[in-house]
């Protein structure tokens, strides 16, 4: 009789592009077990994200508001999953997460030391920041024997998204783009405006490329609108695209682009996972902590000597990090790439 394989539980972040970083996770865990099952427990938005995912076998939404505590739901899904897992990984590091897997009585619970988790994880790791530097290792290695993660030196494997092209002849047609090659800009970054380059300089961008032959789709959520509109209203061959789309079409959409230029954002990662060329642009934050994982990617960083101050507002006032890289730079190396 085949081995039915470990059934694994992972309680998922709530970002957009952790979420699509725990895919590497995901990866790992079925690269080393092909017969495990794997349930992820996650916010009912990143559903359809986990399922272009190969690795997901089961998403277990769990509908609590952002910041909310709902311990209802928690008790509700925990009772739901009761018997049906052999080990949990908590990736975030809240007291909170870790509740739905101890409520469920699953027998390992690992996940780094945080918010007095005692008694809810059974198996608590300490986070080395220096050996895992990078969120991705921190997901990967809490799949792995400890002593192998406390290694750091462990494969990471590129998260990669399943594209529909059914979907995308679809939103070819409704939304009427498509007449020329495309480039994709996401102008947002929920965490904040030091994590945003000038919405003049995608302007300038747009124009330039539209110049040059190409399609410009703006790409973001219902708050990225106005964004959107500043850089693409008035211009032929320019969509405003925020707020219009599902995240599911986001992954056709952007896999049908030849390139993104973007802010360290979720949408980023969404961008690389689904094949597409980056230009990613850095501020505050650090390309060395979150970068796009893909090996087709230009990166945009100034590492001037205040930065990545990891702010999201600029303490200096000026946010010189993004100002200072101009659109003609992100030109070049979109016609060099």
């Amino acid at each position: 009789m085949p081995d039915p394989g470990e059934r694994i539980l992972v309680v998922g972040p709530s970002w957009v592009g952790d979420m699509v970083m725990a895919q590497s996770l995901f990866k790992t865990l079925k690269e080393r077990d092909p017969a495990a099952t794997i349930g992820v427990v996650a916010p009912a938005w990143s559903r359809p994200i986990l399922e272009r995912m190969e690795e997901v076998d089961e998403v277990a939404a769990l509908e609590v508001g952002h910041g909310e505590f709902g311990w209802a739901a928690r008790r509700r899904l925990a009772a739901s999953l009761r018997g049906r897992f052999d080990r949990a990984i908590v990736l975030p590091r809240s007291w909170k997460s870790a509740l739905v897997p101890f409520l469920a009585r699953i027998p390992r619970r690992v996940g780094f030391h945080g918010e007095q988790r005692y008694g809810l994880l059974n198996e608590r790791r300490r986070l080395d920041k220096a050996v895992l530097d990078q969120t991705v290792k921190r997901f990967v290695s809490l799949g792995l024997p400890a002593g192998e993660a406390a290694q750091g030196d462990f494969p990471v494997p590129r998260p990669a998204l399943q594209r529909d092209d059914a979907n995308l002849a679809s939103l070819h047609a409704s939304l009427g783009i498509g007449s020329r090659p495309a480039i994709a800009m996401m102008p947002g970054a929920e965490y904040g405006p030091a994590k945003q380059w000038p919405l003049e300089y995608f302007r300038r961008l747009a124009e330039a490329l539209i110049a040059e032959g190409f399609e410009v789709r703006v790409m973001g959520g219902p708050k990225d609108e106005p964004a959107g509109e500043t850089i693409a209203g008035g211009l032929e061959h320019a969509h405003n695209l925020c707020g219009k789309t599902r995240l599911a079409d986001a992954v056709d959409l952007l896999a049908d682009c030849r390139q993104a230029v973007t802010n360290d954002s979720g949408l980023m990662h969404v961008a690389a996972a689904a094949g597409t060329r980056i230009q990613a642009i850095y501020g505050s934050s650090s390309p060395a902590y979150t970068p796009p994982l893909t090996g087709d990617a230009e990166i945009h960083y100034l590492a001037l000597d205040c930065s990545p101050c990891f702010e999201r507002t600029c303490p200096l006032g000026h946010t010189n990090c993004l100002k200072q890289q101009p659109p003609e730079r992100v030109l070049s190396a979109i016609l060099a790439g």
